[in-house]
């Protein structure tokens, strides 16, 4: 593996640890800023000023998100979940911007409340290098059942 190749992957692995151990500062320190996290409801391209998004974040909203989550209050996530991963089909392709775009096939494994919900799709993400570290600076999850109903997605996917 060459060393861009190494690099990204590993970082997306890493992404993946975080959000599952529910480390959201960490994940949160993952981005830029300004960013975007969105998943698509429906179609997987949407215009999301004119329909509904399972989450469309920007940094506000994320942080907003994220503090909700943390917080005592989070009846939604009392137990949290159990969360885990499975990333494959790692495509990187860099771009003449000096953007990094990477495609990833996941299967999330979710365990609450002695039930189990499998969810499966695929990660879009736009990345920058900045001081020698990568940043997100977009996420679009595309789930492939984001047409059916999805029950109490309070987690970060």
């Amino acid at each position: 593996m060459d060393n861009l190749t190494d690099r990204v992957t590993r970082f997306i692995y890493l992404e993946a640890d975080l959000m599952d151990e529910h480390r959201f500062d960490e994940w949160l320190a993952c981005w830029s800023d300004p960013l975007l996290y969105w998943v698509p409801c429906n179609t997987e391209d949407t215009d999301p000023s004119r329909q509904v998004s399972l989450i469309y974040d920007d940094r506000t909203s994320l942080e907003n998100r994220i503090a909700r989550l943390q917080s005592p209050s989070a009846h939604s996530q009392t137990p949290r979940s159990r969360l885990r991963r499975v990333l494959s089909n790692i495509v990187i392709n860099p771009q003449e911007t000096g953007e990094i775009e990477v495609s990833s096939n996941f299967i999330l494994a979710e365990s609450r409340h002695h039930r189990q919900n499998i969810f499966a799709g695929k990660n879009l993400h736009t990345l920058i290098e900045k001081d020698n570290k990568l940043l997100i600076t977009q996420k679009k999850v595309l789930l492939i059942d984001n047409d059916d109903y999805i029950n109490n997605l309070s987690f970060i996917v």
